[in-house]
């Protein structure tokens, strides 16, 4: 097994309410008195009271195109994914030059070379370093990449891993586009970041500092599924693809597929004492709740996560792992998130006694 040693999320510097966010975009998605009454609707049922952006409010009026924005989304991206790194190190105690492999995720720039790239000389980082650049997993990112660590240290357990996650969704901003779609997405999404050491478990054992044991994972293509969630690509830059059908994808498949991870460490959910889910929206959480039978409660981190911060895309879930990261001795937990495929991502946690 590997160990989760520390987890550090990041945030940019300006934030501000929903209300206020709604107000300055939404001359610039409509210019319809009507649509613009219904974007309105869609930000208030949000369930999200404050919001960080990469730039002050004001600036996306003047954004430019698509190069500019990505221009941004290296230069503020690799600064907050920096920031992250270096909290998440320290808080393990560990340096730069003790990272053996770094995983990089975002959905929302592109570069060549990329973030990972660009961190190492940034932060000292060894050049030996094995990196692993990913685009296209979007919000289930984080969970997949604790998956993919997991795998890697299983077979490299003397060395130490690390997880980087920057979403600057602001950056994705569509102007003067009305469809239903943007405007939940110009309401639900937000910027952030966050970095997560993963250590195997000889090199676990040797540092001896607590935190959850990655026990299994369990991964879900969804077949017909690829229109649901994602990214149309063109001259605009990113737009989104969002459908309600989003909800029903949980809904038929996530009861199954926690009973499917948890039998493998023959568990069941009312073993469960940790649910870290990905605060996706009100109806993403409340298709988690109604498929696996919880609470509100249940999910309560999730909630707080998606109220105070918005959807972080790939880095929402390692918010919340971070607020629940102290849990009793013997709890089980699971870690789970979706995105574009429709893909699903489910990884066991147990904090060891």
């Amino acid at each position: 097994m590997s160990r989760i040693v520390a987890v550090a999320p990041a945030l940019p510097e300006h934030a501000y309410t929903q209300a206020q966010i709604t107000a300055e975009l939404s001359g610039l998605i409509t210019h319809d008195a009507k649509r613009r009454a219904v974007l309105e609707r869609f930000h208030q049922a949000s369930g999200i009271g404050t919001r960080h952006t990469v730039l002050p409010i004001e600036k996306y009026r003047d954004l430019g195109g698509f190069g500019a924005a990505n221009d941004i989304w290296i230069s503020e991206g690799t600064a907050l994914a920096a920031r992250a790194v270096t909290a998440a190190l320290d808080a393990a105690g560990l340096s730069p030059a003790d990272v053996d492999y770094l995983l990089f995720t975002s959905v929302t720039g592109i570069a060549a070379p990329s973030i990972d790239a660009r961190l190492v000389p940034v932060l000292g980082l060894r050049g030996d370093v094995k990196r692993m650049p990913s685009f296209g997993l979007g919000c289930v990112a984080g969970a997949a990449g604790l998956a993919r660590i997991h795998d890697y240290l299983l077979g490299h357990p003397d060395d130490v891993a690390l997880l980087v996650s920057v979403e600057l969704c602001s950056l994705t901003l569509q102007r003067d586009d009305d469809s239903v779609a943007n405007f939940v997405a110009s309401g639900l999404f937000g910027d952030g970041a966050a970095a997560v050491v993963v250590a195997g478990a000889r090199r676990a054992a040797e540092l001896g500092l607590p935190g959850p044991d990655i026990v299994a994972t369990h991964t879900e293509l969804y077949p017909d599924s690829e229109s649901v969630i994602g990214w149309d690509i063109g001259g605009t830059g990113f737009r989104i693809m969002l459908t309600a059908a989003v909800s029903d994808t949980i809904d038929a498949n996530i009861a199954h597929d926690v009973d499917a991870l948890l039998a493998s460490a023959d568990l069941t959910a009312a073993d469960v004492g940790a649910w870290v889910a990905h605060p996706g929206g009100p109806r993403v959480l409340e298709a988690f709740e109604r498929g696996l039978s919880l609470t509100r409660d249940d999910l309560a981190a999730s909630w707080r996560s998606l109220d105070a911060v918005g959807n972080l895309s790939s880095s929402s879930v390692l918010h919340v792992l971070a607020d629940m990261l102290d849990q009793p001795a013997g709890t089980h937990g699971v870690l789970f998130a979706l995105g574009p495929g429709v893909t699903s991502e489910y990884v066991l946690l147990n904090w060891a006694a």
